[in-house]
């Protein structure tokens, strides 16, 4: 069992606490056409890396899968998870994407949102071949992740992109360009299948109202004023999305085993 706890200083969680909901670099829209385009169905055994709040998970399970399982590190998020969706086919289970203790070749679907941006590359890796091991051949892994384009980005601008993301999101946020999402999934033994983009609007007014409708967006601005610290912290990371906003994108790829 992991130890692993929710950092409450972490750019998503404040996010969260505040009322957020759609926590993805792309969006609720770029969240849909992944879950559309793997394709879920009744006779699928899916599972979820890093559910977090549990927004895509509702979105897999109203497609009613045969069985779910949520692979979610932070054990106090795995709780509270687990508390609202748990059945004899839907499970939680705290524990990290990289060892989820499955069995190899059991899984028809995999995917895994905004979680992999977060890990250093060798890591990366790691969470990537696990997913490709637990799948049946034939099976389908799809990740949203944060990226940086142009695909020739100069080494330095990226390094301080990446440096940047680190200290205001308070996580190693270590995002790559497309090219380089796809050859870490070749590299172990995927084949992409789709790409889909989006721009990285996270704490775009208009994407926010977007993704979480009027209401929610309100309390979320009211949150804000009762929290100043918080508030704080959210004008940090929409600053520093601003200043890289020529060089952010967001990917959502389906690769095939």
């Amino acid at each position: 069992m992991s130890k692993a706890i929710i950092h409450s200083e972490q750019g998503h969680w404040i996010l969260a606490n505040l009322g957020k909901r759609v926590l993805r670099p792309g969006g609720k829209e770029l969240t849909e056409k992944l879950v559309n385009t793997l394709q879920i169905n009744k006779n699928d055994n899916v599972v979820e890396f890093a559910p977090g709040m549990g927004y895509t998970a509702n979105l897999l399970l109203a497609r009613e899968p045969k069985t779910y399982k949520g692979i979610e590190l932070n054990v106090e998020a795995a709780d509270r998870l687990e508390k609202r969706i748990s059945s004899d086919t839907r499970k939680i289970i705290n524990s990290s994407a990289a060892d989820t203790g499955l069995a190899s070749g059991s899984i028809d679907k995999v995917i895994g949102e905004a979680m992999l941006t977060m890990q250093a590359d060798h890591r990366k890796l790691e969470i990537i071949k696990e997913a490709y091991r637990i799948l049946k051949p034939g099976g389908f892994y799809g990740i949203h992740e944060l990226g940086l384009m142009p695909e020739n980005i100069e080494p330095e601008i990226k390094k301080e992109i990446q440096r940047s993301l680190a200290v205001s999101l308070k996580v190693n946020a270590r995002p790559l360009t497309q090219e380089e999402w796809c050859n870490l999934l070749k590299e172990a033994g995927f084949r992409i299948k789709t790409i889909s983009t989006a721009p990285m609007h996270l704490l775009k007014p208009k994407r926010v109202l977007k993704d979480e409708g009027i209401f929610r967006t309100l309390k979320i601005g009211f949150n804000l004023l009762r929290q100043p610290e918080a508030k704080k912290h959210v004008l940090d990371m929409r600053r520093v999305f601003n200043k890289h906003e020529k060089y952010l994108m967001s990917f959502a790829i389906v690769a095939e085993k």
